[in-house]
C-alpha cells in the first residue's frame, strides 16, 4: 500500500490484513493513485483498511445524514456515501477549494453526485450553519481544532448518533514526550483527553492505521 505509513503496524501485520480483507474497489484505486500523483501531500489520503471500516460502519448504521470534517480527494466520502439511505445526504467540508474538482469527478463516477454536498472553506465558519441532524460524523482535519470540531458536532448528531476522529494516536507521538510542543501533537493529546472526560460521549481508541476514536453520543 502506498500510502503513509503510520509506525503503528508492522508491514507484515499490514500485508496479512489487506490479503485477508477485501479488495478495494477499480474506483478507489484509480482515485487513490491519481491522488499520489496529483497532490502535495497524499499522506491525508484514507487508506484502503481504513475505507473499508468506514464503508462497513456506515452499512451497519444505515444513515440518513452524514458529516464529513476534511474532504481531501474524496476517497472517505464515497465509502461513508455507501450506507446512506435512499435519498440521504453527506455534508462534506474541504477548506482547500483546489481539491474541489478532482473530488466532484469521482463522485460523478461513483453515481453519488446527488447524495454529497461539497462545502469549501473552513470547517469552523461553515459548522455552525449546518443543521443536521447527523447519524454519523468523520472528523479528519486540523487536530489543533478537533474539540472545537467535536463541540460543533455534538450539538448536530442525532442521540445514539456516532462521531469518528481520525489520527488519534498521531503516528504514535501522542506517548513521545519529545513532540510535547509539536502543535499537531498537542492538538491530538489534547483531544484525546477532552473525549475521555466528556459527559456525552463514550468513547473508544482503536489503534486502527493511524488510531480512530470511535465515540457515541449517549446524553
Amino acid at each position: 500500500m502506498d500510502s503513509y505509513d503510520s509506525g503503528l503496524l508492522s508491514p507484515l501485520i499490514e500485508e496479512y490484513s489487506l490479503a485477508h480483507t477485501s479488495p478495494e474497489s477499480e474506483l478507489l484505486t484509480r482515485l487513490r493513485r491519481e491522488t499520489h500523483l496529483r497532490t502535495h501531500m497524499p499522506q491525508m489520503l484514507c487508506d484502503h483498511l481504513q475505507g473499508t471500516f468506514l464503508r462497513m460502519i456506515s452499512r451497519m448504521l444505515c444513515p440518513k445524514k452524514v458529516l464529513e470534517i476534511g474532504t481531501f480527494t474524496g476517497y472517505s466520502a464515497i465509502c461513508l456515501a455507501e450506507g446512506l439511505v435512499k435519498d440521504g445526504t453527506l455534508d462534506t467540508i474541504e477548506i482547500n477549494p483546489e481539491l474541489k474538482d478532482f473530488a466532484s469527478r469521482y463522485f460523478q463516477e461513483a453515481g453519488i453526485q446527488n447524495n454529497i454536498i461539497q462545502h469549501t472553506g473552513d470547517a469552523l465558519d461553515i459548522l455552525p450553519f449546518l443543521e443536521g441532524p447527523y447519524d454519523l460524523v468523520f472528523i479528519d482535519a486540523d487536530k489543533e481544532h478537533y474539540c472545537r470540531y467535536v463541540d460543533l458536532a455534538i450539538s448536530r448528531v442525532s442521540p445514539g448518533g456516532w462521531i469518528l476522529a481520525d489520527n488519534a494516536l498521531w503516528y504514535g507521538r501522542v506517548i513521545e514526550e519529545n513532540y510535547s510542543t509539536d502543535k499537531e501533537t498537542e492538538g491530538t493529546k489534547t483531544f484525546n483527553d477532552y473525549v475521555q472526560l466528556h459527559p456525552l460521549i463514550e468513547n473508544l481508541l482503536l489503534p486502527v492505521r493511524d488510531g480512530l476514536m470511535v465515540m457515541q453520543k449517549i446524553g
